[in-house]
């Protein structure tokens, strides 16, 4: 059996990742695990919402607490009452020290990780990608899934190719976690420079390697900048993709998690995206 945690704001619940996850986990059998993050520092109020007439309101601190409180345990009970309906096997973790620290530690001890792709834990709204998504991006222990706003039936899987040993890896790895998608649609997806040749780096090899996975699978080779032709070509689609991508680089040095394919795949293309590190 494999491990499955979803990651939650219980003051902003997201219905479409536990979707996603209920999903997941009963298509693979999988145990499911709610992380319910807190942090001393994020509340659902204002400064303002804490102000009486003479001040600080302790009755209204005292209030507005209890408000957030019951908040959040409203949230675990959804997931927890899901779970039951879907019959999957589940548990339930509070964090309540630093919530990026603590979603570290428990990416090491997990198969795979689920994340809204708008996740802040905090009040303000940013725009995607989050400042706390590419924090958890940077450091985390196992493949992630950073899913959209609304839940949308995967109908096709993109795996996105460099010839570069991380992007193989994400593909062996999303494999090994949803093998039952094998059945869908799959494109390989990849980028050359325009001054070469158009075949796919190793091509021999790495049709060969997706035959043993993906038989029907089909090969795109686009050229240009990858950054922008990848987002157009995945913009024209026309079907509910699933991403697969690890570090897909156009030089020797890795730009995955520094620079703005990542960010743009996030900020432009509502699909769920599949992150494995290398």
């Amino acid at each position: 059996m494999k491990k499955i945690s979803a990651a939650f704001d219980g003051l902003k619940f997201s219905h479409s990742t536990l979707t996603y996850a209920i999903e997941l986990a009963r298509a693979s059998k999988t145990m499911l695990s709610g992380i319910f993050l807190e942090s001393f520092l994020y509340h659902g109020y204002k400064l303002h919402d804490m102000v009486g007439t003479h001040g600080i309101s302790e009755v209204k601190m005292k209030h507005l607490s209890e408000k957030d409180t019951e908040t959040r345990l409203k949230s675990v009970a959804i997931f927890e009452q899901t779970c039951k309906d879907a019959h999957i096997s589940y548990s339930i973790h509070h964090d309540e020290s630093i919530a990026l620290q603590e979603l570290f530690k428990e990416s090491i001890y997990c198969d795979l990780l689920l994340i809204s792709a708008d996740e802040t834990l905090k009040q303000a709204v940013e725009k995607r990608p989050t400042h706390f998504v590419r924090e958890l991006l940077a450091q985390t222990q196992c493949p992630v899934l950073i899913v959209p706003d609304k839940y949308k039936e995967i109908e096709k899987v993109v795996l996105l190719y460099d010839g570069k040993p991380s992007s193989v890896y994400a593909i062996k790895m999303f494999n090994y976690m949803m093998p039952w998608l094998q059945n869908k649609e799959t494109e390989v997806v990849s980028v050359t420079d325009p001054r070469d040749l158009i075949e796919l780096p190793d091509q021999n090899l790495v049709k060969e390697f997706i035959k043993c996975h993906y038989p029907a699978a089909t090969y795109t080779l686009l050229k240009g900048d990858p950054e922008v032709e990848i987002i157009s070509h995945l913009k024209r689609s026309n079907k509910n993709s699933l991403i697969v991508s690890g570090a897909y680089q156009r030089t020797q040095v890795s730009r995955w998690f520094k620079t703005s394919m990542a960010d743009r795949l996030m900020g432009e293309i509502n699909m769920p995206l599949f992150i494995a590190h290398y």
